[in-house]
């Protein structure tokens, strides 16, 4: 299968309220790699890679989150890392 990493700018409810680590929980259960991060406007940058499948597993199971309401995402194709073997969080831009 195709592997394909995405770079998605997430708005909404997406910060304290374990938007980051749920992400980390999602992307480990659906073997994807990556990393998120926290931006100082409120919102939340991802790098996600794996499969189509993959992914659109880890946002539906961060949009089937009790407390993360995500209102729009912007989202745009960037190339693989072929070196990147886990999913993290990222340390803030802005510290």
């Amino acid at each position: 299968m195709k592997r394909v990493r995405k770079h998605i700018h997430f708005y909404g409810s997406v910060q304290g309220v374990g938007f980051r680590y749920r992400s980390c929980y999602a992307a480990d259960a659906a073997g994807a790699t990556g990393w998120v991060r926290n931006e100082s406007d409120g919102s939340v940058t991802m790098e996600i890679q794996g499969t189509e499948e993959q992914i659109d597993m880890v946002i539906q199971s961060l949009d089937q989150s009790r407390y993360i309401h995500i209102r729009s995402m912007q989202v745009r194709t960037i190339p693989v890392d072929e070196d990147e073997r886990e999913f993290y969080v990222k340390e803030d831009w802005w510290f």
